[in-house]
């Protein structure tokens, strides 16, 4: 079953529904509810405060809900009569005693309910998802396998696409305690923005844990809980056509920045010549939200301009180098880039690459499932640099909310993604770098792909961590603000150095922390 991301237990949909419904319906007659129309079920329902689920009605302790409905019409018609009479009335009396015992009798139905059937209960997962239907369809697979091996039903329900909605999303629910979704996939900054709201996975996956990558684990802990389990690993890479390189007399990909405009400069000129008019250089993420800040941080950090944050708390992104790094990344638009680069994600550069119209592309290393990246046509290499190695780290995990009402089934479902067996088959289907220590160090598996491995070799050298940890609760505020900056002087709404300048003084007002000083510019580090 798919969800929507908006979706909440009561819904305006849901009283539509109950609006509508013809009170002498056979459905409405068969769950039980035959003794008034509903209307005034629904008018109990907002007396009452209960949030309910469409799929509840017909299902379970129908008897239980029909009571404390009739109870609830009772009290609730007094609105209709004398309040007064309807107070002092022995009925009355009657009614708010059988009314309550009734809520106590519909909660004792369900709890043994809920006992007797854990291993029916249907949980809800917001998965990782691209915005692709193919993707979305993939991840229902998968959680097919777990439902017919545990019983466990599970609700996909399809995120946004943009990071940065998806965690507005998630703050909407957690702000009304929703106890859906049960299981939430998150990104690898987001941990300790919503700890507070998050379960301790420790009495659950205790022993699972220890095979995680020790370090993946550590930044899934705060302050002793472990609110989420690390998912994979991700990094930023540079894609690049093999096939184009060796026709156009290039033998290796790009190490420079400079060298990938000459190559993606020639290549463009090359196809279009052929007829490809459609055909760029080089695509990336360019809309404002959290891609752009990945990108612009390996500019940034490539050219020696450090982090947005250093380590030593220091906010560092004014400096000669950033401006210059900036100033490059705006010579590509147009040029080597299209002038709609400005509002493409993850998913719009995957796109052209698909349809062969791009010689390179900055993209994560996960997104492959369907290129084969290391076939005879594309390959997949570091990032360019300027001084400096440099790549953005991301990764996803997985998390139980703290207002779930199955956290044990959320736990079995955590415990089969990042199961060996699942994190082998999500490497070899769609190149997720796992965090499963026996599958990293098995040779079928990682050692098959020595590219790959340099890769990942890379992560512990030029590595780029985004200040999610020492911003806490404000790095959306700081990433907002960084990504809006770049994409005003990439669009040209302001010059490179101003929009650096107010950028440094809107950090420092956002996180509280001083502006880097001159001779400590550069540092790549950033505190953890």
């Amino acid at each position: 079953m798919i969800i929507g991301p908006s979706e909440s237990l009561y819904s305006p949909r849901f009283e539509r529904l109950l609006v509508s419904w013809p009170a002498k319906s056979s459905r409405w007659s068969k769950s039980g509810f035959s003794w008034l129309p509903p209307r005034c079920y629904l008018y109990c329902m907002r007396s009452m405060g209960l949030r309910v689920l469409a799929a509840s009605i017909g299902i379970g302790c129908g008897g239980c809900w029909e009571r404390v409905l009739r109870g609830a019409w009772s009290l609730s018609i007094g609105k209709w009569r004398s309040t007064r009479a309807f107070k002092m009335s022995l009925a009355g009396r009657a009614t708010i005693v059988a009314a309550s015992f009734c809520i106590w009798a519909m909660t004792s139905c369900r709890t043994e309910q809920t006992k007797s059937t854990d291993q029916n209960a249907a949980i809800s997962f917001v998965g990782w998802n691209s915005g692709s239907t193919r993707d979305a369809e993939k991840v229902k697979a998968l959680l097919g396998e777990f439902t017919a091996r545990t019983g466990i039903r599970v609700n996909y329900i399809v995120g946004p696409e943009s990071t940065d909605d998806l965690l507005a999303l998630y703050r909407q629910w957690f702000e009304r305690k929703s106890e859906s979704p049960d299981v939430l996939t998150l990104d690898n900054v987001w941990k300790g923005i919503l700890a507070e709201h998050l379960a301790d996975l420790n009495p659950y996956l205790e022993r699972e844990v220890r095979q995680i990558v020790p370090r993946a684990a550590q930044d899934d802990t705060v302050d002793g809980r472990l609110v989420a389990m690390p998912f994979n690993m991700q990094m930023g890479v540079l894609y690049y056509r093999q096939d184009l390189l060796r026709k156009y007399g290039f033998s290796h990909p790009p190490v420079t920045w400079e060298e990938l405009v000459k190559m993606a400069s020639r290549i463009q000129q090359g196809e279009r010549a052929q007829r490809k008019k459609d055909f760029w250089g080089f695509v990336w993420q360019g809309a404002p939200y959290e891609g752009l800040t990945c990108d612009a941080l390996e500019w940034q950090a490539s050219y020696g301009g450090g982090n947005i944050i250093d380590n030593n708390g220091h906010v560092a992104v004014e400096n000669p180098r950033t401006i210059k790094a900036l100033k490059m990344a705006k010579s590509w638009i147009g040029k080597i880039s299209p002038p709609s680069v400005l509002t493409f994600m993850e998913e719009d550069g995957r796109s052209i690459w698909e349809k062969g119209n791009a010689a390179f592309r900055r993209d994560w290393t996960w997104r492959t499932p369907y290129e084969k990246p290391l076939s005879s046509e594309t390959a997949i290499s570091l990032l360019p640099q300027d001084g400096a190695q440099a790549t953005v780290l991301g990764g996803e995990s997985l998390a139980i909310s703290r207002y779930s009402k199955h956290p044990r089934e959320a736990a079995e479902l955590i415990r089969f993604l990042t199961s060996r067996d699942v994190q082998a088959r999500l490497w070899q289907e769609e190149l997720v770098l796992p965090v499963n220590r026996d599958l990293i160090s098995d040779p079928q598996y990682i050692g098959a792909q020595p590219e790959l491995e340099r890769l990942e070799a890379a992560i512990s050298t030029g590595g780029i961590v985004r200040p999610s940890v020492i911003s806490g609760k404000r790095y959306p505020e700081v990433s907002r603000a960084y990504y809006t900056a770049v994409h005003s002087a990439l669009e040209g709404q302001i010059s490179v150095e101003r929009a650096v300048s107010k950028l440094q003084t809107d950090l420092v007002n956002i996180t509280g922390l001083p502006p880097v000083r001159p001779h400590s510019r550069g540092n790549r580090s950033v505190a953890k």
